[in-house]
């Protein structure tokens, strides 16, 4: 039986509404944007020591929704979890599902996580595919709110990073110490401090710039109130 949204946990009643943009951001500058935030600050800070190989074999699926409710991006997240889960490793191994125009709240952000828990369960993906979180406004519940350290998984655009457990068990075998990984992105984020972060988030905007012009946007393809682009740069892995 497909899983339809009405099937997943609702939202709280009383949570705000994000309220859309009269202009909707660009989809080939959204997805420029996120490339170059892997490729500067998930790479070029070596913030997850597995993304890089990802990179290098293509095997990552960027996807833009301009979804603009928690129904509609929860059924692009369920089409884009079967889809992985049904598409070879060698072809797809990770997909970043980036939507600019729902859950801009980091609070309505973080509580529809509990739904894309409940996507991965109801089809029967629980062991097989997780999925990651990464937002703007990104806060660690236990680290103070101006706290550098939130920027670990803190992406240009609200973004659902959707992973195969394989794939985390072998970057685990390969990386015996995985458990350091935040620690040592906490002090390379000090190092660079708030300035340059900062630094960083304009160049990745000044990347995409450059990026998104006529070749850029001929490469997407449009389906459903999404666009897609096959592999570029690697998905971040979990950060934290």
């Amino acid at each position: 039986m497909p899983i339809t949204p009405s099937a997943l946990p609702a939202q709280p009643a009383d949570a705000p509404t994000d309220t859309p943009s009269n202009t909707p951001p660009d989809a080939a500058r959204v997805l420029a944007e996120t490339r170059a935030w892997i490729d500067r600050a998930v790479i070029g800070l070596n913030l997850c020591p597995f993304a890089k190989a990802v990179q290098t074999k293509g095997l990552i699926r960027y996807v833009h929704t301009g979804a603009t409710d928690t129904d509609a991006l929860a059924e692009v997240l369920i089409t884009e979890l079967q889809r992985l889960a049904e598409t070879p490793v060698d072809t797809i191994e990770t997909t970043v599902l980036v939507h600019p125009q729902v859950l801009q709240a980091f609070d309505d952000y973080n509580d529809f996580l509990d739904v894309a828990d409940a996507a991965v369960s109801a089809l029967g993906l629980d062991g097989v595919l997780q999925v990651a979180s990464f937002h703007p406004d990104y806060r660690f519940a236990d680290a103070p709110e101006d706290d550098i350290s939130h920027a670990t998984n803190r992406s240009p655009w609200p973004t659902l990073h959707l992973i195969r457990e394989s794939s985390i068990d072998r970057a685990v075998e390969a990386f015996p110490e995985a458990e350091t990984i935040y620690e040592t992105n906490i002090d390379t984020l000090r190092r660079l401090g708030a300035a340059g972060w900062a630094a960083l988030q304009q160049q990745c905007r000044d990347d995409a710039r450059a990026a998104a012009g006529p070749s850029q946007a001929g490469s997407a393809s449009s389906a459903a109130g999404s666009t897609s682009s096959p592999a570029a740069p690697a998905a971040p892995g979990p950060a934290g």
